[in-house]
């Protein structure tokens, strides 16, 4: 049942309520965020923190635990925390909602407990646990915890990725915590000119073993009941992410309860797009289909009668569409003529290729790779050493 506008309202005041319990501010700008951050951290911390970054975005599972130890110090979570602020507003309602009728939750990768803590609050009626392998983390949530007066909450270090863990759920929660390799791309599909991907059984399951996917996901599979559901949002909103991801949930025999949705959100000024939010349960019976083709996108259709009339800018083009939808734009492309084309295959199997023509009377660019990247440029023929120079650099950069 969708919620009315004042049961809205009310959520968000009480999870903004909650926020504000953990010290957290909500900012609009990065400027005010960062003057607050550098007024409450001392400039140790702040390079100590830059320093954790770094190690975490491109190090082991032990650096990436050691930035969320880090993380959970008291005096540094509220001004790294608040960034999250208006994730937390997305997400913590639509959990929320989904928890009403479970009498035991996992949250999976509960961080310090600032979703946990909030759901705990939400349901009295349920047994809320928070796992995760930041022992830091899980100190700070369960000190929380005892000052917010929460008796049906409780916390435990684990780390899946080491192997189960005892005991069985209504519910359990995955939100940005079964996918946390965001460097790796995903899975390539079949080849530039499609957005398939091969059903590979070798392809997918080195995907889930090195992102931890499998066996994180295979932990939890132990760890829900057989009536139960499971919620899973993550960084998987690249195609090459959501597909593997989607495969690893449906060949665990877990369905789709309620449609995807899309989740937007801010990271202050920064907008993010993560997801789909995924609704689950084991079983047979369920209609909802598994989507493997790109999102409706912004991009335009090309139409040469619409095009703008008069000088242009010499650096905006008649018509440019960077969105998957500029695929089915070059195709449809009327009297095509190819002057320049190439393609690149590397030995992972993934292909870039770049190509230069006429269209109508035009200049177009179109590019495309396996990794469901598209952009299609078009440009008046006297501007067309644009689009040349554009075409080098797109070259020079992929050698």
């Amino acid at each position: 049942m969708i919620p009315s506008p004042d049961e809205t309202r009310a959520t968000l005041h009480d999870l903004g309520a909650h926020l504000s319990d953990w010290g957290l501010r909500r900012f609009t700008s990065d400027e005010a965020y960062f003057e607050w951050q550098r007024q409450t951290l001392s400039p140790d911390d702040i390079r100590a923190l830059h320093d954790h970054v770094e190690k975490k975005r491109h190090g082991s599972s032990e650096e990436e635990t050691a930035f969320y130890d880090l993380s959970a110090a008291p005096r540094i979570l509220p001004a790294l925390y608040s960034q999250r602020y208006d994730y937390y507003l997305a997400i913590g309602p639509l959990v929320a909602a989904q928890l009403r009728d479970a009498a035991t939750v996992l949250d999976f990768g509960c961080g310090p407990g600032i979703l946990t803590t909030y759901y705990a609050r939400c349901c009295p009626h349920a047994r809320v646990t928070g796992f995760d392998r930041s022992r830091a983390s899980i100190l700070e949530a369960q000190r929380k915890a005892g000052a917010f007066h929460l008796k049906n909450v409780h916390f435990e270090c684990v780390d899946l990725d080491a192997g189960p863990h005892a005991g069985t759920y209504d519910c359990i929660v995955a939100t940005h915590a079964l996918l946390q390799s965001e460097q790796d791309p995903g899975l390539p599909s079949r080849s530039w000119r499609t957005f398939e991907r091969a059903q590979d059984a070798a392809g997918q399951g080195a995907f889930e073993r090195r992102t931890g996917l499998g066996i994180r996901l295979d932990g939890l599979m132990e760890a829900l009941a057989p009536a139960g559901r499971m919620i899973v949002f993550d960084k998987t909103r690249q195609l090459a992410r959501r597909v593997p991801l989607q495969r690893a949930l449906a060949a665990r025999g877990l369905h789709l309860l309620e449609a995807p949705q899309r989740v937007r959100y801010s990271l202050v000024e920064e907008v993010s797009d993560d997801g789909p939010f995924f609704v689950l349960s084991q079983g047979e019976g369920h209609a909802i289909g598994w989507n493997e083709q790109p999102e409706p996108d912004e991009g335009r259709p090309f139409d040469r009668a619409r095009l703008p009339s008069g000088v242009q800018t010499a650096d905006i083009p008649l018509y440019e569409n960077h969105w998957p939808s500029a695929q089915r734009a070059w195709e449809q492309l009327r009297d095509k003529a190819v002057i320049r084309e190439d393609t690149a295959e590397e030995s992972d199997g993934r292909q870039l290729h770049v190509e230069l023509g006429t269209t109508e009377g035009l200049r177009y660019l179109y590019c495309a790779n396996t990794f469901d990247q598209r952009q299609l440029v078009i440009v008046e023929p006297a501007r067309a050493e644009m689009l040349h120079t554009y075409y080098q650099e797109i070259i020079q950069g992929s050698a």
